[in-house]
Parts: C-alpha cells; structure tokens; sequence
C-alpha cells in the first residue's frame, strides 16, 4: 500500500532529483576519491581508501554470518558499532559500483540502539538475526521509504507498511540499513535501469554483477552488506551469487513469505516469485531461512506453506548423517556448453565430493529446452502489458543492457510477443505441470544407480554457462530458469575463480545450436580473469532444509579438498 506525490518534471528530471536525493543521503565525511576508471578491481578500496578503522575492518570482513551473529549476541559487538562498520563500508561500495538506491542509515542506527538497550536490559537477544545489518533488494516495501524498482513512474511512491518479509526481519531482530539496484522489469541478468544507472562488479569493473539482485551481489561482495535479500524467477539471486563469488538460495517458490513486496509481471503466479538471500557464509543462508521459518511466516502471508524448519531434515538424518551420500552432476543442458572454468568447478566439485566419501553419477539432461520454452511462453504471454503499465512517464523501455545500445536493437529473447488467451495459459500450465512429473520420475528412477537404496541426494550443475560477462552480454539464463520451471530449490556454492593459465579456449568446429556458437565465441580467458565461479545444488521441490544440509557437506568437501 502506498501514497504517490506527482509532478509535472520530466522522467529525467524526476530521476536526476532522485539521485540528487540518494547523493545527499551520503554523509560528506564517507565520501572517498573517485577510483580511477582504469582501476577494474575495486575489492580493495574499502580497506585502501582509509575512511575504515581497524575495528570496522575486522567486523565488516567476517566471513561467517554465525560467527558476526554470536559476537552480536554476546555483546563482544555492539548492534550501532556493527550497522555503522557495514554503513560506511556500504557507502564505499556504492562509490566504487553504484549498487544503492535508498540509504536509511540513521533509522538503522536508531534501531541498532535500541537493541543494544534490549540486550543490556534483558541479557538475551530480540530475536535470531539479532544485530545483523540486513539490505534489501529494491523491491521490499519499508514504510515512509520510496520503492521504486527501477523505474521512474514510480519515483514519489511511498510506503505506507512494510512488506510481510520486512516485518519479520525486523521481529527476528535485524538492522535493515540499505536497499539495492535492480534492472528495468526485473528481467534481466544485469542490472542497469534509467533511474539509478549500471551497477559493476567489483571484481571487474568492466564485468557485470548479474541481476536482477545485482546490486545485492555487488554490494556483498565488498562486504558492504554480511547479508542480504533478493528475489528470483529465473535466477535473480543465483546469477548474481555466481557472478560475485558469493551464496546464494533460491527456495521453493512459496516457501518465503512474499506478500506486500512489489514486482514485475505481479499476479503472474505459474512460475511464480521465490525470495531468498545473498550472504558471504553458507551459515548466512542458513540463519535467514531458519529465522524466518521459525516466525511461521505463513501465519502473515496466505500464498506461504506452513511447513516449519526441519532439523532432521537439515542434518540429513535420514540420509546417514551426511555420510556416504550420493549425488547426480549435469555437465551441461544439451543445447549450450560451459566455458572451461564452469567445467573446471563442476569437476573439482565432484573430486572434493569423491575424496569425502561420497559417490556422483552422471545426468544426462533431457527435455531442458522445452522447460524454458515454457517459462518464457507464460512470462510474455501477457504481451509486454505489464512493462508498458509501468511506463507511464515517457521513459522508454530498455531492450538491451550493452552500454549505448541503439534502443531498437531486441534480442530475440525480449521480443514482445502476441497476449495469450486464458485458454492458451492454461495449456502451458498443463504443460509445465507434466513437465514436473516427468522430472520427478526421473528423479526416483535414480535410486536403482545410487546405491543408497533412495534417490540421488542432490544435482551438481553449473549457474551459468560463463562467468561475469562484460555489460550487455548476458544471454538466456538458461541453466536457472530450469528449477524455476520446475520449482525445485537451488544453492549456489562458490568453488573457484578463472585462471587464464589453466582455462585455455578450446577449439570446437561443430555445435550444438547457434547460441553454443555464440557463447563459445564470447571466451577469452583474459577477459575473464580472475572473475568467481560457483556450482549450483539443487533437490526437489520443498526440500530447502536437504539441500541446505547437502550444501554443507559440500562446502566442508571443498574446502578440505
């Protein structure tokens, strides 16, 4: 629910005052110099430009969600001295990689205190997530603040509740502090808009930090923010994780609770919404679906399942205590191959996994092009009427993310296509809905090759088919619109970085469809340097606890490896 003040200034104006707006919320003291443009890695400024003390560099490079939340609880860190340590160091960020689009500092603070009083007064925290800086995609209402995502008609527009998510975030005693960039319509694996701007990569300037949570993963990676919430219908929290070196989950679409949030294509409900978190740590991701969970979130919003938190399912007691476990790895989708450093992560993966114990058996991928055939079906099936909706003002709708692209130019994949009827939809719905059965027999038809007498425990397979891409290049997210298809859970894991030395560009004279030709051509090792690279882990639909739990085993594979 929200009140619009209107204007007659144009939309340029309207978004030149807004970020006038967002400019003045920085205080004069966290400015830094400019970083060169020739300077494309920026993971360092936080800690090179000088504005940080030593205590905030060591609060805000905790890597261990667990370990920042159990200082907070035993007060060895106050709740104001960590919102401001991530405040100034989110600040940094968005001057390196314009990644904000609202900037409450001084309400967090104010709410930082007040729990810092809660704690002092009462030994015991608020709540689970007590102290936590939390930032928000720019897509969660928080009342008296603008949420306009990505675009300039709803410049003016201020909330008047706070979404049900923020709500229990707030219960569960977080300090949200930030909300973040996001593309035009959501709809893309970049994040650019004509509000706000690009954002960058802080690996790599030149690079792209996905979308559409890219501001989300761009401001986390320079550990502006310990954590951090997004949404995905296509891999909107998972790209950006993979993109940046980061974790990231995608739970079954209604496992999250999403009501009062605003979106695109909103009421499209066959493939719909899933909201999740971005963080440093796999315990970040752990923490947050816990501590929502544990509100019982269904009680606030009607579309979440009132399925509580399951220990025994997160500590794979039925599947040995995580010992011996048995997982199926997809190399690729049939249609397009991954660059070498895609395939070098899947097969340190399955090496870790092997050294530990544990056994993976192939996958071969089936019916993948038709899971995407539907989903892009059923999301143009309105005829671009929700974008247009949105595009009130004159501005224009962005067809392209490649910098200075002449507006014409569509990429086949964003082409309007002709409204389906009610009828048509329905069809698609059916559809999808074999689709889903064929994938979960298929599924159980594993456990005569597991060995374990159940089915494989969770699929291996990339994000992506490349790592960070220079703007404009991102294609189809192919490898992540497939479990939104499905409505199966996925969590990314970072596994390692492009080294040029060791990802040498094959030489390939055949292909498998014109869009392999075109991804296998966009490789250059050099242009990909040191960019991150993650694994995608995905279990069947509802079982968010056992694929948290297998991501763990996981994790611990990898790092021991």
């Amino acid at each position: 629910m929200s009140s619009q003040t209107s204007t007659a200034a144009s939309w340029q104006e309207q978004a030149a005052d807004k970020r006038k707006r967002l400019q003045a919320l920085i205080p004069v003291e966290w400015t830094i110099t400019p970083v060169p443009d020739e300077q494309v890695n920026v993971l360092d400024v936080p800690q090179s430009c000088g504005l940080l003390t030593d205590r905030e560099l060591e609060i805000t490079n905790t890597s261990d969600v667990a370990a920042l939340l159990q200082k907070l609880a035993n007060a060895e860190w106050s709740a104001v001295e960590v919102t401001t340590a991530f405040s100034k160091r989110a600040i940094i960020a968005h001057q390196a990689v314009n990644c904000l689009t609202e900037i409450f500092i001084d309400r967090a603070l104010q709410r930082a205190a007040e729990l810092d009083a809660y704690l002092k007064e009462h030994g015991t925290v608020v709540g689970p997530l007590h102290g936590l800086p939390i930032s928000l995609k720019d897509q969660f209402p928080i009342k008296g603040l603008e949420t306009t995502m990505g675009y300039a008609a709803w410049l003016g527009k201020v909330a008047e509740d706070d979404a049900v998510l923020v709500q229990l975030l707030l219960r569960a005693g977080a300090v949200l502090f930030v909300r973040t960039n996001v593309p035009q319509t959501l709809m893309w694996g970049e994040t650019h808009n004509n509000v706000f701007g690009r954002t960058l990569n802080p690996y790599n300037r030149k690079l792209t930090p996905g979308g559409s949570s890219g501001g989300e993963s761009a401001l986390i990676s320079m550990h502006g923010s310990p954590l951090g919430v997004g949404s995905d219908i296509g891999g909107s929290i998972r790209v950006p994780s993979h993109f940046c070196g980061l974790y990231g989950f995608k739970p079954s679409s209604h496992r999250m609770p999403s009501y009062g949030i605003v979106n695109s294509l909103d009421g499209q409900e066959s493939i719909p919404t899933a909201l999740g978190p971005l963080t440093v740590s796999l315990s970040g991701v752990v923490a947050f679906v816990r501590g929502i969970l544990d509100l019982e979130p269904w009680r606030y919003c009607p579309a979440t399942i009132p399925k509580p938190w399951s220990q025994d399912d997160y500590s794979l007691n039925n599947r040995g205590g995580g010992k011996n476990l048995c997982f199926g790895i997809m190399w690729d989708e049939g249609s397009v191959k991954p660059h070498p450093p895609i395939l070098r992560a899947l097969a340190e993966t399955k090496n870790a996994l092997e050294a530990a114990g544990h056994k993976v058996i192939e996958w071969q991928s089936l019916r993948h092009s038709e899971y995407i055939a539907v989903a892009r079906s059923i999301w143009l099936s309105d005829g671009s009427e929700d974008y247009n909706s949105c595009l009130t003002t004159g501005e224009p709708l962005i067809n392209s993310m490649v910098p200075d692209a002449d507006p014409n130019d569509v990429p086949a994949f964003r082409i309007p296509r002709q409204p389906l009827t009610a009828y048509q939809l329905w069809q698609l719905n059916k559809e999808r809905r074999a689709l889903r059965k064929a994938h979960l027999d298929r599924w159980e038809a594993t456990a005569t090759e597991t060995g374990t007498g159940r089915p494989i425990d969770a699929l291996i397979c990339p994000v992506a088919p490349y790592a960070a891409v220079p703007h404009g290049q991102t294609r189809s997210s192919i490898y992540t619109v497939i479990w939104n298809t499905l409505d199966c859970p996925g969590l990314v894991i970072p596994v390692t970085k492009v080294d040029p030395a060791v990802d040498i560009k094959p030489i390939r004279e055949e292909f498998w469809s014109e869009e392999d030709r075109v991804v296998h051509d966009m490789y250059d090792p050099e242009i990909y340097k040191g960019a991150p690279v993650g694994v995608q882990i995905i279990g069947p639909t509802l079982q968010e606890e056992v694929v948290l739990g297998v991501g763990k085993v996981v994790d611990a594979a990898l790092m021991d490896a």
